[in-house]
């Protein structure tokens, strides 16, 4: 996967193998994806707009699918992170219990 250079995670550390699960991404990426899931907030809220409006079926799921597809982007920034910094380190450091755990969420991201 591949995704736009402007978007890719900064390399920071995201996980601690002292159990301290927490993510540790530059301000450049948070902000990047606090916008994105203000968009996706307004999308929402577009559509829930569109069905107390009684608008047509079809333009409120073409709305929908765009909403999907936005989250979707957001997944795939955090994933190709995750990859890159947290699973790389693990790892390296002999944990390839990770392994098993990003197979999990790729399954719950092929899902949808």
């Amino acid at each position: 996967m591949s995704l736009n250079p402007d978007t890719l995670i900064e390399l920071d550390s995201c996980c601690a193998l002292d159990g301290d699960r927490k993510s540790h991404h530059s301000d450049k990426v948070k902000n990047n994806l606090v916008t994105r899931l203000n968009r996706i907030e307004g999308q929402i809220r577009g559509i829930k707009g569109l069905i107390e409006r009684d608008s047509y079926c079809d333009d409120v799921i073409t709305q929908i699918s765009a909403t999907q597809s936005a989250l979707n982007s957001v997944a795939k920034i955090l994933l190709e992170g995750h990859m890159r910094s947290c699973v790389l380190e693990r790892i390296q450091q002999g944990d390839t219990e990770v392994l098993d755990e990003v197979l999990v969420t790729i399954q719950r991201l092929l899902k949808k």
